[in-house]
C-alpha cells in the first residue's frame, strides 16, 4: 500500500468547498480534474447519497444542507478567521448556533477523537463500524499546531497499474495511520472508487484520480 500525505497550514492557504454548476445552475459531478488553476490541493469532500452531499454543508457562509445525525459523524469546519476544526457530532448544533462558520461539511466515521483516542466502534468493541472490510481510504485530520493533514491510500500491486482499485486498509488501520501522522482528531472521507487527491507541486499538478465523480470537492488556495 502507498499512502499519499499532504499537510496544509490554514495560515497560508484557505480551504473551501467546490462544486460544478452548469448554465442552468444545477450542480454537476466533480472530480480533482476540475480544480481552479490556483488550487494547491483538491480532494473529494464528505459522503453523499443519491440526493447529493450527505449532512451539513456550508459554502461561503451559506448553509446549503442541514446537519445529518450519527454519533461518529463529525463536521469539518472552517470559521471566518480561517481556523479548521473537526467538531464532534454532539457539538455541531452549538457550533451552528454560534455562527461564524464559513465552510462546513460532514463525514463519517470519526477514527480519532480528543487527544488521539480511538472510538470504541473503530476498535471493534461496539457495533456500528465494519472493522474488517478493506478499501481504498481517504482521511482528513487536524494536528495539535492547527495544521490539517490529508491521507489517501493507493494499492501498489502490479507496479501500481491497479492503483485505483478499491482495496486497502481497514478502518482501524487507517485510524493508526492518522495517529502516526500526528492527527489528534480525524475522520474518513468517501474512499473506495470515490477517493481522489490533487497536489500542485512547484506549479505542476499531480493527481490520484477516482473512478467515480462526486458532488462536492474541497480545495485549498493561497491566501
Amino acid at each position: 500500500m502507498r499512502v499519499i500525505v499532504g499537510r496544509l497550514d490554514p495560515a497560508r492557504v484557505a480551504p473551501r468547498l467546490r462544486a460544478r454548476a452548469g448554465g442552468d445552475g444545477r450542480v454537476r459531478p466533480w472530480t480533482v480534474d476540475d480544480p481552479p488553476p490556483e488550487a494547491l490541493v483538491a480532494l473529494n469532500a464528505g459522503q453523499f447519497d443519491r440526493l447529493g452531499p450527505w449532512g451539513w454543508v456550508v459554502r461561503d457562509g451559506v448553509e446549503l444542507r442541514r446537519p445529518g445525525s450519527g454519533p461518529l459523524a463529525p463536521a469539518v469546519v472552517v470559521d471566518t478567521a480561517g481556523r479548521v476544526r473537526l467538531v464532534p457530532a454532539d457539538s455541531i448544533a452549538a457550533t451552528r448556533a454560534a455562527g461564524g462558520v464559513r465552510t462546513a461539511f460532514q463525514s463519517y466515521p470519526a477514527v480519532l477523537l480528543g487527544d488521539g483516542e480511538v472510538p470504541a466502534e473503530v476498535q471493534g468493541r461496539a457495533p456500528g463500524v465494519d472493522v474488517r472490510h478493506r478499501d481504498a481510504r481517504l482521511a482528513l485530520g487536524t494536528l495539535a499546531d492547527g495544521r490539517v493533514v490529508v491521507a489517501l491510500t493507493r494499492f501498489e500491486g502490479l507496479g501500481g497499474a491497479l492503483d485505483a482499485m478499491p482495496f486497502g486498509l481497514t478502518v482501524p488501520e487507517m485510524a493508526a495511520v492518522m495517529g502516526a501522522l500526528g492527527a489528534r482528531r480525524a475522520v474518513l472521507l468517501d474512499g473506495g472508487i470515490s477517493g481522489q487527491l490533487m497536489v500542485r507541486d512547484r506549479g505542476a499538478p499531480r493527481a490520484w484520480t477516482g473512478l467515480r465523480d462526486v458532488p462536492l470537492g474541497l480545495i485549498a488556495t493561497p491566501r
